[in-house]
């Protein structure tokens, strides 16, 4: 496990203010209100505000204080420690710890490594095989159990046959 989680990236400015318009990578961008500071290329940031609209997060953080300084954060990761992060619940996972784990199936074939995971209404898994990246939506029955202190993700191969995009 890792000591830090990304939470988001920096779009652009926002206003004149300093505000940094953020793509949240949480479940919902509300859940930024709860940081009291976050770091962007190693440096610590001081949350001042939070505001959502559309999907996005608009943050004010101490030591930002126009658009110019606004506009060095683009792009950049939106990191906070582990420690401050909420736990998640039952049966839901940081892609942190998802990264990297053996994709399995119930037989116990190793199919690969989790190589990424694009977040939508349903993820969207990209192992890594050896040899090619493979996609495949985690979709009703084809992830059957998760196990993150093993390094496991354990999938139904049928389901997962039918599924992904080889």
């Amino acid at each position: 496990m890792t000591d830090t989680l990304t939470v988001g990236v920096v779009l652009k400015p926002q206003g004149i203010r300093g505000e940094l318009k953020v793509k949240p990578y949480t479940d919902t961008a509300e859940d930024f209100a709860a940081f009291r500071r976050v770091f962007l290329d190693g440096e610590e940031y001081k949350v001042l505000s939070v505001r959502t609209g559309g999907g996005a997060v608009f943050l004010g953080l101490r030591g930002v204080a126009d658009r110019n300084a606004a506009e060095l954060l683009r792009g950049k990761e939106v990191v906070i420690p582990r420690s401050e992060a909420p736990e998640p619940e039952e049966g839901r996972y940081y892609v942190a710890d998802l990264l990297g784990c053996d994709i399995v199936t119930e037989g116990g074939k190793v199919l690969g490594k989790l190589k990424d995971v694009r977040q939508a209404s349903t993820d969207v898994y990209t192992l890594f095989d050896g040899s090619r990246d493979i996609l495949f939506p985690v979709a009703d029955g084809v992830v059957v159990a998760v196990d993150v202190e093993n390094g496991t993700i354990t999938v139904n191969e049928k389901r997962f046959y039918e599924v992904a995009v080889l």
